[in-house]
């Protein structure tokens, strides 16, 4: 076992666990912005993680597929995970359903946002940095691997996780399984019978469709967005 993949894993933990957080944190914040002060009061609006821990989600699954191998033990499962969801009380809100799905949206346009961030992070490494360019095509090229001590490869290694981390929480979130964001916006759009309907899914079924069934359709969005993400920064 690998100084550099140990390394490697504890960044993927520690930038989903921050992910996470940033995306409940944008929810709370954004339900705070439109008159919902539930979650400020439960002390929601925040980027410390442990407000928004869902033992399973944000622990247990991640923490699994991460280390896992680091032990011999492979899952066939990108690497998701989910927190405890932001409570939302819809009276609160001047227009309901509009209101709610601004909130379930600024949890997705989080990760966007970090996506963003990691991807101009790189681009002026690549652009400003003396030999750049060709750090960020050597690491790209070694499979997010840590070769030697160098700091700005270090940075380098963050940006591209948590651009790959953020695209699939991105990608997971907007899948329409409860509870994740894109059921909220579909039980929206649903008439008020076949709402009802929808409400009464399992929440062990639920888990079951988010790994299983998520993973899958998850393979078929991140890994051709992703590709096209590290031609662009090859490019550069």
């Amino acid at each position: 076992m690998s100084s550099s993949a140990i390394a490697v894993a504890v960044f993927r933990f520690v930038i989903l666990l921050f992910s996470l957080s940033v995306h409940e944190c944008a929810h709370a914040w954004m339900a705070s912005r439109l008159g919902d002060q539930t979650a400020r009061m439960q002390g929601r609006v925040t980027l410390n993680p442990i407000p928004h821990i869902d033992p399973m989600g944000t622990l247990f699954f991640p923490a699994m597929v991460i280390f896992g191998p680091l032990l011999g033990f492979k899952f066939p499962f990108l690497l998701i995970g989910w927190a405890k969801p932001t409570p939302v009380i819809g009276r609160n809100l001047k227009n309901i359903r509009r209101d709610e799905n601004i909130i379930t949206l600024a949890g997705p346009a989080s990760n966007l946002m970090l996506v963003l961030i990691a991807f101009l992070g790189l681009a002026v490494t690549a652009i400003a940095v003396p030999g750049g360019r060709a750090l960020l095509r050597a690491t790209l090229e070694g499979g997010l691997v840590i070769n030697g001590p160098s700091e700005v490869q270090a940075l380098v290694v963050l940006a591209l996780i948590a651009i790959e981390i953020n695209l699939t929480l991105l990608f997971f979130n907007l899948l329409p399984i409860p509870p994740l964001d894109g059921s909220h916006l579909l039980r929206n759009a649903l008439p008020y019978n076949a709402a009802m309907q929808y409400d009464r899914i399992n929440g062990w079924i639920s888990y079951l469709l988010m790994i299983f069934v998520g993973g899958y359709v998850l393979g078929l969005l991140v890994n051709p967005t992703l590709n096209l993400v590290f031609t662009a920064l090859i490019g550069l």
